[in-house]
């Protein structure tokens, strides 16, 4: 991917706030990895997107808080409403594939970066795994190659951090303030990439692979249950 950094202009049309970038971004991810118990509704965007694994930065977000960001995605028509007979509750779906004409592996890619801060190639799809697992790190550039080149683009690569010897990628759904503070961040070391958490982020993947596992065999248990009741 080219690694040009975009202008305020090539960003136009985006400005999604945090809390709507982590919504959205969590209704992407669990269309992947728990599809059986998608759409999903408030209480449970509300558990994703408060997750303490899988997501930088950490947040805790009320059912307020994601009420009104769902409300703002769906007035964008990136968000609908999906009324099912049997439910009780509305239940939210996200419209990218739809909106941005997005096939699974970039959907995968631009969720990746929307739950987490700026990532390598390497961790990207190393974190993309449950979603859609990429054969090599060449279909990974080849990914963020076609997102760069969207109009507006959705994904560019940050300006490469001093004694760092690898280039990290960043989502553009939050405007040119939101992308630049990326690269401040990731200058000062503060970023989720950092080499010093590396470790840790590896930890966190693994109990969240365990933990979507976990729900996905509960959800099965609950079917098979409820054929005897």
């Amino acid at each position: 991917m080219t690694e040009n950094t975009p202008t305020a202009s090539d960003i136009e049309g985006y400005d999604l706030d945090p809390v709507e970038i982590r919504v959205l971004g969590v209704l992407i991810e669990k269309a992947f990895v728990t599809p059986d118990n998608y759409p999903l509704s408030i209480n449970a965007i509300v558990t994703g997107a408060n997750q303490l694994t899988g997501r930088d930065p950490v947040m805790n977000l009320s059912e307020a808080d994601v009420q009104d960001a769902i409300d703002s995605l769906m007035a964008r028509k990136l968000v609908s409403r999906r009324d099912q007979a049997s439910a009780r509750v509305s239940k939210y779906e996200h419209l990218v594939r739809l909106r941005h004409s997005l096939p699974p592996p970039e959907q995968a890619v631009l969720a990746t970066l929307m739950l987490r801060a700026a990532q390598t190639v390497g961790e990207i799809r190393q974190r993309c795994e449950r979603m859609y697992r990429f054969d090599d790190i060449a279909a990974v550039d080849k990914v963020l190659e076609h997102l760069g080149e969207k109009y507006p683009p959705m994904v560019a690569a940050l300006p490469r951090a001093p004694g760092t010897k690898e280039t990290r990628y960043a989502h553009l759904l939050g405007g040119s303030d939101a992308f630049a503070q990326m690269g401040e961040a990731l200058a000062a070391g503060l970023s989720g990439g950092a080499a010093g958490r590396s470790r840790t982020a590896e930890l966190e993947d693994e109990v969240r692979r365990l933990r979507d596992e976990f729900e996905s065999l509960r959800s099965e248990f609950d079917k098979f249950r409820s054929q005897f009741d």
